[in-house]
């Protein structure tokens, strides 16, 4: 049974696009955000040796520092102010949720509803800040051990590339809210998605490129295309999937009307989470890996370097930290956002039960079964999608580009942000209906 929103979709008249002057507004500056977002992405932060750098990158590419650059779009190659992009808010917000679902007082903030959640959103930026510092402070060492990456003459390094990636940092985060308060779409997501698709076309060239030159053979280009269009067909196919609970309202009396029973349904999707969990793996994970790589730099221990080939994307042991990440976080998330208990105290008061089980406490008990069974199957949805080609990464050399993490990511954000845009249509539509309503009522 379709709902009304799918039917009102389908019924849609893009043609009246042209009369939502608000959803073109929205539209237009989250692509002057994003626009402003890209340029920012080539201003280099002061003390970097611009003719050493390209050489520098292009010999550690790979690994942790190319999984980081696919995210930022470049921004790392480049060094520049927005290198960090949005993943310290992104970590910080992971460490803020895990606090808020152990101290007693965030808990109570979070009950609080807006009023608390702007509370818990000004600790979010505030642990940004920390974040930020400490991550650009190990980059500003690194580059100091490359050598001639940095200009001999210049002075307060470490000073100053820490001032300069907080700041490119903290505005990358405001952006973001900026595109999610008066865009289209979650800011966040779509800097994250904006960063990876800005690589697509320099991916693809180099593929094109090593089976011109033989490298790669066409069969295993073929493979490649057929597995990533195989990728977004599942993507597709299980964002939309729901798993819907027939729900039935019983006969009422409203004053002097009877009013009529109704059967409707509970939508649950099979993965509830969207790109959290992979995002937030990777950002958790990327902590410790970084530490481990920088400090066997440092160290001529050979347990601290065997530590550090194991911790790089395609190693078993990288892999096998992600999935549990992921896993992890999948049902970690889904608990924030979904509560049986209030769903089915929430049924009770409306009249509404499931066919075949008790109102209340067990009504809540298999809402609870369901769910859980729903977000096993998501986690392991998720975490294939994003192991699988890590295999293909290291055996074939593909770039991080055409991965299951970027193909969802992009896949994803795409979708949400098609569904805000059918949704602003909608409410366009529901208001011309309302002016044409009172017009016939006046006549």
């Amino acid at each position: 049974m379709a709902s009304l929103s799918d039917k009102l979709t389908s019924r849609m008249d893009f043609s009246a696009f042209s009369k939502a002057k608000d959803l073109q507004k929205r539209l237009l500056f989250t692509l002057f955000a994003l626009i402003v977002f890209r340029l920012g992405t080539y201003i280099p932060f002061p003390g970097i040796n611009p003719s050493f750098l390209t050489e520098f990158f292009s010999e550690n590419s790979g690994g942790l520092l190319g999984m980081f650059n696919a995210f930022t779009g470049g921004a790392l190659s480049r060094m520049s102010i927005l290198a960090l992009n949005i993943m310290p808010y992104i970590s910080a917000s992971i460490i803020v949720q895990l606090a808020a679902s152990v101290i007693p007082s965030l808990m109570a903030l979070k009950k609080e509803g807006e009023s608390g959640m702007r509370k818990i959103n000004q600790y979010t930026r505030y642990l940004t800040v920390l974040i930020t510092v400490v991550q650009a402070f190990f980059m500003a060492k690194a580059l100091e051990s490359a050598g001639a990456v940095i200009m001999p003459s210049y002075g307060m390094f470490e000073l100053s590339t820490v001032v300069s990636l907080l700041g490119g940092t903290m505005f990358v985060v405001w952006l973001g809210e900026q595109i999610t308060a008066r865009g289209v779409g979650n800011g966040a997501s779509l800097i994250i998605m904006t960063g990876i698709v800005a690589g697509i076309p320099g991916a693809l060239a180099r593929i094109l490129e090593e089976n011109k030159t033989g490298a790669m053979s066409t069969m295993t280009l073929l493979l490649l295309l057929a597995m990533t269009f195989a990728i977004i067909y599942i993507v597709v196919f299980v964002e939309m999937a729901q798993r819907r609970i027939p729900v039935q309202y019983p006969k009422r009396q409203m004053g002097n009307r009877m009013m009529q029973g109704a059967n409707s349904h509970l939508p649950l999707k099979i993965n509830p989470t969207g790109v959290m969990p992979p995002i937030f793996a990777s950002a958790i994970l990327a902590i410790p890996v970084a530490i481990v790589q920088f400090t066997s730099k440092t160290n001529t221990s050979d347990w601290l370097a065997n530590l550090a080939v194991l911790l790089t994307p395609g190693q078993w042991l990288y892999i096998g930290l992600f999935a549990f990440l992921i896993m992890f976080f999948t049902f970690f998330y889904t608990g924030i956002q979904s509560n049986p208990a209030e769903t089915a105290e929430n049924l009770k008061k409306q009249g509404g039960f499931i066919a075949g089980i008790r109102p209340g406490k067990n009504t809540a008990e298999y809402l609870d079964y369901v769910i859980t069974r729903l977000t096993l199957l998501g986690a392991v949805y998720l975490t294939l999608l994003c192991i699988l080609p890590e295999f293909l990464i290291a055996t074939w050399g593909v770039p991080f580009f055409l991965g299951g993490t970027t193909l969802l990511i992009v896949v994803s954000v795409i979708m949400d942000t098609m569904t805000q845009i059918q949704s602003h249509m909608i409410a366009h539509q529901y208001e011309g209906l309302i002016k044409k309503a009172r017009l016939k009522g006046r006549l």
